[in-house]
C-alpha cells in the first residue's frame, strides 16, 4: 500500500463527491492505523518502537518523516532485535532504557484489546522487552485493526503468551495450566514450525502459550498468580497500560482514550470538548466525541479523517 493510497484513504469525501467503494486488506487497515498513530510524534521525542506487523508500519513512517526533515532529534528505544535492525536500516537514532528511563511516547500493536483497553501482546515473542519499554512511557498508543477487539482477554481463542526460563519448562507449563484449570486452559510450548524446536526469545527464554475456553475473570489476580510462579519471567497481559487505542475498520478509524481521571456526570451529559480535554490530558485535535462509556470510563472518538467506505 503506497503512501498516496494511505493519504487518499484518510480523506473525507464531500457530500457532492461520488467515489467507488474502497475495499482494504487487513494489512492496509493496519497501515492506516499506524500512520494515524505517528501523528502523535513530535521532534525531540524519545520513542518506544514496537514490534510486529502493525508496529513495523509505524517505524517505517517515522523513518520516512526523518528522511524528509519533517521530524528531527528523534531517539528510538526498540522492543526487539528485529525492530532494532529495522530502525538502523531506516537511519533512526537508537538508545536504551539505561540512558533514557523515561520515554515520551511508545507506539505498538496488540493481539487483543478488551473494552477497558487491556491488551494481550507477545504473540510475536517480544513481550518482555515490550512491557519494559512501554511501561516506562508517558503515553502508549496502540494500533490495531478491528479484528483484534474482544469482549475479554483470551476471547479470541488465540494464545496468551507467558515467557519462562528454559529450565524444567514442562514443570512450569503444567503449573500454568493448573492455575487456570477452571477456565479450560491448555498450555503449549511455542515451537518453530519448520523444525519443531522450541521458540527462543531475544532474551534466550521459552514461551508457553495459554489457550482459554472461558473468561479468566479478575485480570489483576490472574497476573499476580502467574508472576508468583518460579520460572515465569513475564506474561502477555498489558493491564491499564494503553492510553490510546487507534482502531482501523471497514467504516473508518476510531480512537479510544483512557480518561486520566473519572468523568463527572456534568461532563458526561454536556460532552464538552474543553471538559474532555481536561480528562484526557491532551488536545482532542481533529476529533469529534462519539460516545462516553460509563462502564469503562473511556472516551471514544471518531476521527474526522475517516477514510471513505460505502455505508452499510
Amino acid at each position: 500500500m503506497s503512501e498516496s493510497t494511505v493519504e487518499a484513504a484518510l480523506m473525507v469525501p464531500s457530500p457532492s463527491q461520488s467515489r467507488p467503494p474502497v475495499i482494504l486488506t487487513q494489512d492496509e487497515l493496519k497501515k492506516i492505523a499506524a500512520y494515524k498513530a505517528v501523528e502523535f510524534v513530535e521532534s525531540g521525542m524519545v520513542l518506544g518502537l514496537g514490534t510486529g506487523s502493525t508496529a513495523k508500519h509505524a517505524v517505517d513512517r517515522i523513518g520516512e518523516l526523518l528522511r524528509q526533515g519533517k521530524l528531527e532529534n528523534i531517539i528510538g528505544i526498540p522492543t526487539s532485535k528485529m525492530t532494532h535492525e529495522q530502525a538502523v536500516s531506516l537511519g533512526i537514532p537508537l538508545s536504551d532504557l539505561d540512558s533514557h528511563p523515561i520515554i515520551d511516547l511508545a507506539i505498538d500493536g496488540a493481539d487483543e484489546v478488551d473494552p477497558y483497553l487491556n491488551l494481550v501482546k507477545g504473540r510475536g515473542g517480544s513481550l518482555l522487552r515490550e512491557k519494559m519499554v512501554e511501561g516506562a512511557c508517558k503515553k502508549f498508543v496502540v494500533i490495531v485493526d478491528e479484528s483484534k477487539l474482544v469482549k475479554h482477554l483470551g476471547g479470541s481463542g488465540l494464545a496468551m503468551p507467558v515467557e519462562i526460563v528454559p529450565f524444567c519448562w514442562k514443570f512450569t507449563a503444567q503449573r500454568l495450566q493448573l492455575l487456570f484449570e477452571d477456565a479450560g486452559c491448555v498450555a503449549k510450548l511455542r515451537t518453530y514450525s519448520e523444525n519443531g524446536e522450541p521458540f527462543v526469545t531475544d532474551n534466550k527464554n521459552y514461551i508457553i502459550d495459554l489457550y482459554f475456553k472461558k473468561d479468566v475473570g479478575d485480570l489483576r489476580a490472574a497476573s499476580d498468580a502467574i508472576l508468583r510462579l518460579a520460572g515465569v519471567v513475564e506474561h502477555g497481559m498489558f493491564l491499564d497500560m494503553a492510553t490510546t487505542v487507534i482502531i482501523a475498520g471497514e467504516l473508518g478509524v476510531t480512537m479510544k482514550n483512557k480518561a486520566l481521571h473519572a468523568i463527572t456526570p456534568a461532563q458526561r451529559e454536556g460532552n464538552a470538548c474543553a471538559d474532555l480535554q481536561g480528562c484526557l490530558g491532551t488536545d482532542v485535535l481533529g476529533l469529534t466525541p462519539l460516545m462516553f462509556r460509563a462502564d469503562t470510563n473511556l472516551i471514544e472518538f471518531i476521527l474526522l479523517e475517516a477514510y471513505y467506505c460505502p455505508s452499510r
